[in-house]
C-alpha cells in the first residue's frame, strides 16, 4: 500500500474537543468531596453501623502509598536501563506464574483446575516460543520511547504528580465511601443466632465505583496523552524537544489538561462504566445474591473492558499528537493501520507484559511493607485474624495502582513510536539515523514487507 492511499494525520485547530465530559468529570469530582466533607466524621467514629474503626487503614494507606510511589519510579528508572532483559524476565515469568497455578491446583486434589491449569501452561510455552524471537523488535521500541523520555525528563515529572494526585483521590474517594457505607449499611440481627442479615445498597455502590474508576482512568490517560504529545514533538521537530522542561513538555501537558481533556474524559468514562458494574458483579457474587448471572455478567463485562480499553489506547495516542476528538482520533489511527498493514504490530503485546510484571512487583513490594505494618504496629488490629491479609491486600492494590500510573510514561511511548512509525518513518530516519537503522532492522526481521 502506497502513502497515496492513505492520509498522514494533521494538526487540528485548538478547540476544547468533547466538552460535555469534561463537565461530568468535575461534576464527579465535586461530588466526591461534598460527600466527603459532609461524612468525614460518620466514617471515623466509635460506633459506626459495621462495628469497625477504619483510621488505622487509612495511615497504613499512607506509609504504603509513599513507599509505592518510591519503588515505582525505581522500576521506571530500571526499565529504561534494560529493557530487552526484563522483557526476556517477564515472559518466563508470565510461562512460571501458569505452571505454579498447574502444580498447586494438582497438589491441592483439585484435578479439574488443574487440567486447566495444563492447558494455559502448555499454551504459555507455545506463545513464549513463538514470539521469543520478536524481543529484539519489542525491545527496538522500548529503545526509541526511552530515548524519547530521557531527552524529554520532565514529563516524567508529570507522571508522578498524576501518581500522587490518583493517592490523593484514593484517600478522599475512601473517606467519602465508608462514610455512605456506614450510613447505608442495614444489618438486621436474626434471632436466636449470632449472624446478622445484611443489604448492600447497589445503585450507591456503583455510584461510589463509577466514581472511583472514572477518575483514576482520568489520571492514567492525561499521562498517556501528555506522553504522545510528546514524543511526537520529538519525532518531527527535536530542537523543541530535547531537554528536561522542554516546551515539548510543556505544551502537551497544557493541552492535555484544556482543549483534550474533554475527549480523555470521553473514553476515560466508558471503560469506567464497564469497571464499575464489573465491581458490583463481583460484589454480588461475594454476597451469594444471584451468583451464576453475576459470573456470566463478570466475565462479559471483563471482554468489553479490554476492548473499549485497546481501542483507548491508539485513540488517545492520536488525540496526544494532533487534538482530535476522542470519536474521530480512533478512526483515523485505526484506518491508518488497516491501510497499512499493521494489524499484526499491534497485536503483539510483549511490552504489555512486561509492565504488568513490573506493577505486579510493586504490588508485592508494597505488600510486604503492609505485612511490616501489621507487624509492627496495631493499625490492623481491627481486623482480628485477617489482619495479615488485610494488611498485604492493601498495600498491593496500592502498589499496583500507583505503578501502573508510573509505568504508563513507557506504554505511552511505545504505542505513540508504533503510531509514528506507522505515520512517518521518513522524518525519524531523517532525525534520527541510528534509531531509525535500529527499528527497521528489528521490524523487518519479524514483519518483512511491513514498512
Amino acid at each position: 500500500m502506497t502513502e497515496e492511499t492513505w492520509t498522514k494525520g494533521e494538526k487540528q485547530e485548538t478547540r476544547c474537543n468533547d466538552p460535555l465530559f469534561a463537565l461530568l468529570f468535575y461534576g464527579n469530582v465535586g461530588a466526591i468531596v461534598g460527600v466527603a466533607a459532609a461524612y468525614a466524621d460518620e466514617a471515623f467514629t466509635d460506633d459506626t453501623t459495621s462495628g469497625y474503626e477504619y483510621e488505622g487503614y487509612l495511615y497504613a494507606a499512607i506509609i504504603c502509598g509513599g513507599l509505592a510511589l518510591v519503588f515505582s519510579a525505581l522500576l521506571v528508572a530500571l526499565m529504561m536501563r534494560i529493557p530487552q532483559f526484563l522483557i526476556k524476565t517477564s515472559l518466563i515469568f508470565m510461562v512460571g506464574l501458569t505452571g505454579f497455578w498447574m502444580v498447586i491446583s494438582f497438589a491441592t486434589g483439585a484435578i479439574g483446575i488443574g487440567i486447566m491449569g495444563a492447558i494455559f501452561f502448555a499454551l504459555m510455552l507455545c506463545y513464549a516460543r513463538a514470539v521469543w524471537g520478536r524481543i529484539p523488535f519489542a525491545t527496538a521500541n522500548l529503545v526509541t520511547s526511552g530515548t524519547a523520555i530521557r531527552s524529554n525528563c520532565g514529563v516524567t515529572l508529570f507522571a508522578y504528580v498524576f501518581g500522587a494526585l490518583a493517592f490523593g483521590w484514593s484517600m478522599l474517594w475512601t473517606i467519602a465511601f465508608l462514610g455512605v457505607w456506614e450510613q447505608t449499611y442495614d444489618c438486621t440481627e436474626r434471632q436466636d443466632s449470632i449472624y446478622s442479615d445484611c443489604n448492600t445498597n447497589y445503585g450507591y455502590l456503583f455510584l461510589l465505583f463509577l466514581s472511583f474508576f472514572f477518575t483514576h482512568q482520568v489520571l492514567q490517560n492525561c499521562v498517556h496523552v501528555t506522553v504522545s504529545g510528546v514524543v511526537g514533538t520529538w519525532w518531527f521537530a527535536p530542537e523543541e524537544s530535547s531537554s528536561c522542561c522542554s516546551p515539548a513538555v510543556r505544551d502537551s501537558f497544557v493541552r492535555t489538561i484544556t482543549t483534550s481533556f474533554g475527549s480523555i474524559c470521553f473514553g476515560s468514562l466508558l471503560v469506567a462504566i464497564i469497571q464499575a458494574l464489573r465491581a458490583i458483579a463481583n460484589q454480588a457474587q461475594q454476597n451469594g445474591d444471584q451468583e451464576f448471572i453475576a459470573c456470566i455478567a463478570s466475565c462479559i463485562l471483563s471482554c468489553l473492558e479490554s476492548l473499549i480499553e485497546y481501542f483507548n489506547k491508539w485513540a488517545f495516542v492520536y488525540v496526544g499528537l494532533y487534538g482530535y476528538s476522542y470519536l474521530e482520533a480512533g478512526k483515523n489511527v485505526f484506518t491508518l493501520f488497516q491501510n497499512r498493514g499493521w494489524e499484526a504490530v499491534i497485536a503483539d503485546d510483549l511490552v504489555g507484559n512486561t509492565l504488568f510484571f513490573l506493577s505486579f512487583i510493586s504490588g508485592a513490594l508494597t505488600g510486604c511493607v503492609g505485612l511490616v505494618i501489621e507487624a509492627s504496629s496495631d493499625l490492623f488490629d481491627e481486623a482480628g485474624g485477617n489482619s495479615k491479609t488485610v494488611s498485604f491486600t492493601l498495600g498491593f492494590t496500592i502498589g499496583l495502582v500507583l505503578c501502573s500510573i508510573l509505568l504508563s510514561t513507557i506504554a505511552s511511548g511505545v504505542n505513540a513510536v508504533i503510531v509514528l512509525f506507522a505515520e512517518a518513518p521518513a522524518e525519524f530516519d531523517q532525525n534520527y539515523p541510528e534509531l531509525s537503522s535500529k527499528m527497521r532492522e528489528t521490524w523487518n526481521a519479524v514483519f518483512p514487507g511491513v514498512i
